[in-house]
């Protein structure tokens, strides 16, 4: 057995072409010698989801139990942008790839996270600034190549409270935070990430209305993770990231799986 599993490690190093997936992590997670972090919501019908348009939101259904059928059995629907979901490529941008088509090496990645909590706490409409990316660096150095970068803005908080989630206001403008377009652009010329993330209904901020943010990211073939939970358990760096998303063909998102592994 530990013969595979070091084949099992070796080969995923191999095909992602990362240094910081080392030999041994998996196993390290398997032996509890590694510290796991969930970064999901669980699915359920009370789920924050987008308000305008034909969104709906996520529908559970029981159509057998063990006592009428000896079987267990539920059905869903949903959106595919609803829950803690990715946003593929092809989301905002025509001609790129949709969520089935983006490879296993883009999904694992260094996890950046910067924390911008107090700025939100006074402005909900903030946005990550340069300046906010600068002195992210001067502390913790610079973003690596293919890093995953992660924006807590402390609304998970909110996230059971579906109003004060979507926090819209009598003109029916929502305001949450997000990324400014700059630094989106940063980002990918700059610092060449795989994607990017936040703890709210979207990349761009709520009184967005050109979603300049998912052009930038998706039009240079990049994911947005939304809705994401737990980013206050994360450090700066230091964690890595894998995204397992629903493989939908064609799909432009939708629901994904995403974990935190932190050497303990």
């Amino acid at each position: 057995m530990k013969i595979f599993l070091h084949i099992l490690v070796f080969g995923m190093i191999v095909f992602s072409h990362e240094k910081y997936l080392q030999a041994g992590l998996l196993e390290d997670v398997m032996d509890g010698k590694a510290l796991v972090i969930d970064l999901t919501y669980p699915l359920n019908e009370k789920n924050p989801h987008w308000p305008i348009g034909n969104y709906t939101p996520f529908k559970y259904e029981i159509i057998a139990t063990i006592k009428k059928d000896r079987v267990f059995s539920g059905k869903y629907s949903t959106p595919e942008h609803l829950g803690t979901h990715i946003d593929a490529p092809n989301h905002f941008e025509q001609n790129q790839p949709s969520v089935d088509q983006i490879p296993f090496e883009q999904l694992i990645g260094s996890a950046v996270v910067i924390n911008i909590t107090e700025k939100t706490e006074r402005d909900a409409d903030y946005t990550l600034s340069l300046s906010d990316i600068s002195l992210w660096e001067k502390e913790h150095g610079i973003i690596p190549k293919g890093s995953i970068v992660l924006v807590n803005t402390g609304w998970s908080k909110r996230w059971n409270n579906f109003n004060d989630y979507k926090n819209i206001d009598k003109n029916s403008c929502m305001h949450f935070p997000g990324y400014s377009k700059e630094a989106a652009s940063f980002l990918v010329e700059k610092r060449h990430i795989k994607g990017i993330g936040i703890d709210t209904l979207s990349g761009d901020c709520g009184n967005c209305s050109d979603f300049q943010v998912h052009h930038i990211i998706n039009g240079a073939g990049k994911f947005i993770l939304e809705n994401i939970a737990n980013l206050d358990k994360l450090p700066p760096k230091g964690a890595t990231l894998i995204v397992a998303p629903i493989k939908i063909e064609g799909g432009s998102g939708g629901q994904c799986r995403i974990w935190a592994i932190l050497a303990k």
